[in-house]
């Protein structure tokens, strides 16, 4: 097993887009001297869910990722799903920023979730692909068969 050093370059890019969203928030509720929530701060409020989605899509899409590139998986493959997060999570805080109904929110935040969903789906599935599914069958069946035998014995012991 090899450290997954292309997820892990792109993981430090994405800090530092997370350091910026999280210095955002900072800075807005400076400003808006707003402590908690958003304090009916509607830029206060972007700011807070850009940073909290970044958060909710990252880690788990880089985990897939990572466990992939440590699978074996092709560097071109996680070069393009790790730009794809790159990018998604880019577009993301500018369509946030964006007046609502522009084309500008609707091409970064449309834009941002398709990625983002894209790429869930696409590493869930490419890692359950991967799994050796005929020795988990073989292994359930076998245990069933092992149950159903105890059970066996069990009703006779029970019956005598």
């Amino acid at each position: 097993m090899h450290m997954p050093a292309i997820t892990a370059n792109y993981l430090a890019i994405l800090a530092l887009i997370y350091a910026t969203l999280a210095l955002q928030v900072i800075r807005l509720r400076r400003s808006s001297e707003a402590p908690f929530n958003d304090g009916g701060n509607a830029s206060l409020r972007s700011a807070i869910r850009a940073h909290g989605n970044f958060m909710e899509y990252v880690p788990i899409i880089a985990l897939m990722v990572a466990l992939l590139e440590m699978s074996g998986a092709s560097p071109l493959r996680i070069h393009m799903l790790m730009g794809a997060l790159l990018l998604s999570r880019l577009l993301h805080p500018l369509g946030m920023y964006a007046t609502p109904g522009s084309l500008r929110f609707l091409i970064c935040r449309g834009g941002g979730i398709f990625l983002t969903i894209g790429l869930l789906i696409s590493c869930a599935l490419t890692i359950l692909s991967r799994l050796p599914w005929a020795a988990v069958a073989d292994e359930i069946s076998d245990q069933a068969i092992a149950t159903i035998q105890f059970l066996q014995v069990i009703h006779v012991i029970l019956t005598l």
